[in-house]
């Protein structure tokens, strides 16, 4: 028997209602803020991912399914939305119509990480970047926002962490001042970090190894290099999300994982899944799409972890597979080309229903009913017909309505 690969997996009916229900809410909310839906490849050329994402990254070193085609060109299986948004943005100039665009896309990326709970080598995104707008309004906003459909999803017990990582101007003295500092705890760091410390030092920050925590206590905080510029923009999205009572803490250690992101960076965490873990972050990126060949051009984006999310939001809510309103139990062959008829019409109209296609006995289409979790059942067989008559049993109170034949159609619409 052929299995799935290691790292991936099946979305079954049940869990795919509750998808459908999460992305249904996400497309809503988002398009009432003035979002437009994008549909990006999940192949890109591999320059675009190591020019964005950075050469040195964790992504890009050990974890891109990145292959050569046959034409000779590298392709790489998207790790992330965002550079082919970007990508997008440019190439179709979408700036000439009106800078300022807000899009989203829902859909899968691709990482060979090690596989563990709420983390796949296929996982899903709900991906939103705002570009055009430079003011610390949208950074707050696009926070809101995410909030907004946490509650609507009914997902409790969520913090936002907030930093700023500055703009390369005020970044080169803080990582200088870093790298002293790493130079100075070089023995207590993991081999990873090791690496890391010359190379791009901000990710020691986002180390999770215990040792690297304990080592990185009394690091030197960016918040204390900051420009002028960085600092009042920052102090304007802690004020306006404060006008939105949106509460936050500051996380000096709160770095983004790739090398494009400026100033604003955030995360929204949760307990819910037990350890404390990020179910969504994001920043601002303003200089990635002028290194990216287009136009100098202010933006910020967030993504959604759908596989974490989903299994926070199943807590709340029950089986989210699709259930008929009606089963129609026939017996006999001019008894099932009526009910043939019924269900193929109800179906079209838009009332879920079903009936069985194999002649089996009443009680085992009662049976099959009662699996599928129809609402209720139409028993309709020689003796319905020659009464012109249909029985209609509800399968919840266990209550039967004779209703005419006749007056089926209009019955089933009033119900």
């Amino acid at each position: 028997m052929i299995q799935l690969i290691r790292g991936v997996k099946d979305i079954l009916p049940g869990d795919a209602g509750l998808w459908q229900y999460i992305e249904r809410e996400a497309s809503s909310l988002f398009e009432n803020f003035g979002f437009k839906n994008i549909r990006i490849p999940i192949m890109e050329r591999t320059e675009l991912f190591s020019r964005s994402i950075g050469e040195q990254t964790d992504i890009v070193e050990k974890e891109m399914y990145t292959f050569e085609d046959r034409g000779g060109d590298m392709i790489t299986l998207r790790p992330e939305a965002t550079a082919s948004i970007v990508r997008s943005y440019i190439q179709h100039r979408m700036y000439a119509a009106d800078p300022v665009q807000k899009l989203y896309t829902i859909g899968p990326m691709f990482r060979r990480e090690r596989p563990q709970k709420g983390r796949y080598r296929q996982f899903y995104q709900i991906d939103a970047e705002v570009f055009g707008v430079a003011s610390p309004l949208m950074d707050s906003q696009i926070i809101f926002m995410l909030m907004t459909l946490f509650s609507r999803l009914k997902v409790s017990d969520c913090s936002v962490r907030l930093n700023s990582l500055g703009c390369p101007e005020c970044r080169t003295a803080f990582k200088s001042a870093l790298s002293a500092f790493l130079e100075s705890r070089s023995v207590s760091l993991c081999e990873d970090c090791q690496r890391r410390r010359d190379r791009n030092p901000l990710r020691v920050l986002d180390c999770k190894a215990p040792a690297c925590r304990q080592a990185m206590e009394g690091a030197p905080a960016i918040g204390d290099f900051l420009c002028a510029d960085c600092r009042g923009h920052f102090d304007a999205v802690m004020q306006n999300l404060a006008r939105l009572d949106i509460p936050f803490e500051t996380d000096k250690n709160l770095v983004r994982g790739l090398d494009y992101y400026t100033r604003t960076a955030f995360e929204i965490q949760t307990t819910l899944l037990g350890a404390q873990s990020a179910v969504a972050g994001g920043g601002r990126y303003d200089g990635l799409v002028k290194m990216l060949g287009g136009p100098d051009t202010p933006a910020i984006g967030f993504a959604i972890g759908m596989d974490r999310l989903s299994e926070i939001v199943a807590a709340h809510f029950g089986d989210f597979s699709r259930k008929p309103r009606m089963f129609i139990a026939a017996l006999g062959s001019a008894c099932q080309a009526l009910a043939f008829e019924w269900v193929n019409r109800l179906n079209s109209e838009g009332i879920y229903a079903e009936m069985d296609m194999a002649d089996r006995s009443l009680k085992s289409q009662m049976k099959q009913a009662d699996r599928q979790g129809a609402a209720r059942v139409v028993i309709f067989g020689d003796t319905e017909m020659a009464a012109k008559q249909v029985l209609v049993r509800d399968m919840a109170t266990h209550e039967q309505t004779t209703v005419p034949l006749e007056s089926f159609t209009e019955y089933v619409t009033k119900m």
